[in-house]
C-alpha cells in the first residue's frame, strides 16, 4: 500500500470513527431529557467494547478460508500478533464499521435496557453475529460468492456495508423491539424529541462522516489508479442523501401537513444509507432518483410500527433495514 492510500485509509477510519458520536447525539436528541447520557452511553459503551474485541479477535473472524466457511478462526492472529503495518490500519477501518453497526442497534430499544445488559448483548451480538456475517459479505464467504453460486458472472454487490452494516443492524433491532416489548405508554405522538438541535448535529456528523465510510475503501489499492472510482462515490454519497431529504420531506408534508427539521434529518439519514451498498455502481442521476425513493419510502416505512405494533423507539427498523434494503435491491 502506497503512502498516499495509507493516509486516505488512516483519515477514513478517523471519519468513520467520528461517525458514531455522531450516532450518540441523533439518537440522543430524539430520546426523552432523562435518557439522553443513557443512550449517548450505548454508543461509547460499543465503541470501547467492540474495539477491544475486534483487535483480539473480531479482524480474524472477518475473513474465511473457504466459501462455507460460518466465519474466520479468531485464534489465528490473536491480538494482530503478527499483523503488518498495512494490514493494522485495514484493521482498524473494518474496525470502525463493527462499532457503528452495533451502536445503530441501541436506537431500536431506548428507554428499556440497562447499560449492563447493553453491554453484554453488544459483545455477544457482535461475536456471534457481526463478526461472521462480515465474513460472509466481505471476507470470502458465501454471501459474496451467491451470485456465481447461481451461475451469474459477477459476485454480489455490498460495497460499504448495505447488507453487512445497515440491513444487519436492521434485522437486530427488530428482534429486540420484539423481543423486549413495547415501552409503557407507547402511542403515537406521545414521546417527542427532547432536542432538535442535537438531532440535526448528530446527522451532519453522520452526513461528514460518511464520505469515509463509503470511499475509505479505496484506499485498499484503487485510489490514485484509473480504476479508482472515489469521485463517483463522493458525488453519489452528496447527491442521494440531499434527494433523500426532498423525498422525506414531501412526503411528511402530504402525510402530517408539515415539514420538520427532524425529519429532514431523517431523510438524510436515509439516504445515507440507501446509498451505501450502490455508491459504487450508479451513476449520479441514478443516484438521486434512490435518494427519493429511499426517503420517501423510509418516511412511510417508519409508521409500520405503529401499525404491525412493534416498539422500534427511534425507527432503527424503519431508516437502516428498510433503507439497507432498498439500496441493495436498487442495483438489481
Amino acid at each position: 500500500m502506497d503512502s498516499g492510500n495509507l493516509a486516505w485509509l488512516i483519515t477514513a477510519s478517523a471519519l468513520v470513527l467520528f461517525m458514531t458520536p455522531g450516532v450518540a447525539f441523533f439518537y440522543g436528541g430524539l430520546v426523552k431529557a432523562k435518557s439522553v447520557v443513557s443512550m449517548m452511553m450505548m454508543s461509547f459503551g460499543a465503541m470501547g467494547l467492540v474495539s477491544v474485541l475486534w483487535i483480539l479477535y473480531g479482524f480474524n473472524m472477518s475473513a474465511v478460508e473457504s466459501t462455507w466457511a460460518f466465519a474466520g478462526n479468531p485464534f489465528a492472529d490473536f491480538g494482530l500478533a503478527s499483523a503488518s503495518s498495512d494490514d493494522l490500519v485495514g484493521a482498524m477501518f473494518g474496525g470502525t464499521f463493527a462499532i457503528i453497526t452495533v451502536a445503530l442497534i441501541s436506537g431500536a430499544i431506548a428507554d428499556r435496557a440497562k447499560f449492563g445488559s447493553w453491554m453484554l448483548f453488544a459483545g455477544i451480538w457482535a461475536t456471534v453475529v457481526y463478526f461472521p456475517v462480515a465474513a460472509w459479505v466481505w471476507g470470502g464467504g458465501w454471501v459474496y460468492n451467491l451470485g456465481t453460486t447461481f451461475g451469474f458472472s459477477t459476485e454480489v454487490i455490498d460495497y460499504a456495508g448495505g447488507t453487512a452494516v445497515h440491513i444487519n443492524a436492521g434485522a437486530a433491532a427488530l428482534a429486540l423491539a420484539l423481543v423486549l416489548g413495547k415501552r409503557i405508554g407507547f402511542q403515537k405522538g406521545i414521546n417527542k424529541p427532547h432536542s432538535v438541535p442535537l438531532v440535526v448535529l448528530g446527522a451532519s456528523i453522520l452526513w461528514f462522516g460518511w464520505f469515509g465510510f463509503n470511499a475509505g475503501a479505496e484506499g485498499l489499492g484503487a485510489l490514485g489508479t484509473e480504476d479508482s472510482v472515489v469521485g463517483l462515490i463522493v458525488i453519489n454519497t452528496l447527491g442521494a442523501t440531499a434527494a433523500a431529504i426532498i423525498g422525506w420531506l414531501i412526503v411528511e408534508k402530504l402525510k402530517d401537513g408539515k415539514a420538520t427539521s427532524v425529519g429532514a434529518a431523517s431523510g438524510a439519514v436515509s439516504g445515507l444509507v440507501a446509498i451505501t451498498p450502490a455508491c459504487a455502481n450508479l451513476t449520479p442521476g441514478w443516484a438521486l432518483l434512490l435518494g427519493v425513493v429511499a426517503g420517501a419510502v423510509c418516511a412511510l416505512a417508519i409508521e409500520l410500527k405503529w401499525k404491525l405494533g412493534y416498539d422500534d423507539s427511534l425507527d432503527v427498523v424503519g431508516v437502516h433495514l428498510v433503507g439497507g434494503l432498498i439500496g441493495t435491491i436498487y442495483l438489481g
